[in-house]
């Protein structure tokens, strides 16, 4: 599991005991990037959480029926956008990595994940014994280690 994915897994276990945050009371810097990064899209929940020492919010939403969750800086700065994404969609060279390391496993989710202006392609996958396993590549089909 990346530390990327851990973050969200920990994040969504957190959700039970915390609330949502309101767009109106969140940080103006904060709402003028959600609101811009939310067009054509429900927004699910939002939250606050500390990451190496700085505030940031974590946007969850959906769009068009797929999962878009993005990272928001309490001064607006947008640090990571993850989009489901189907695995037709993706450079080719990233999607024959993904399946050639799902094998005979299931495919569950295929998801962009931007950050600093990069972005890598996360496969989630279920082998044929039934353990999830997450699959990180570059564009190139490079595999990217967590």
């Amino acid at each position: 599991m990346t530390r990327l994915s851990f973050l969200l897994v920990a994040a969504v276990a957190g959700l039970a005991t915390a609330k949502s945050i309101d767009v109106k009371k969140l940080p103006p810097a904060v709402q003028k990037t959600v609101q811009e990064q939310t067009k054509g899209a429900e927004i699910k929940n939002i939250s606050k959480e500390k990451e190496k020492g700085a505030w940031q919010y974590e946007v969850e939403t959906m769009r068009n029926g797929k999962h878009r969750d993005f990272n928001v800086a309490a001064d607006g700065t947008l640090i990571v956008v993850e989009e489901e994404v189907g695995i037709g969609d993706i450079p080719a060279a990233a999607k024959a990595a993904i399946e050639k390391k799902v094998g005979t496993g299931k495919l569950t989710t295929v998801e962009a994940v931007t950050k600093g202006g990069t972005t890598v392609y996360e496969g989630i996958y279920t082998d044929k014994r039934g353990k999830k396993i997450e699959v990180v590549v570059k564009a190139d089909g490079e595999e990217v280690k967590p």
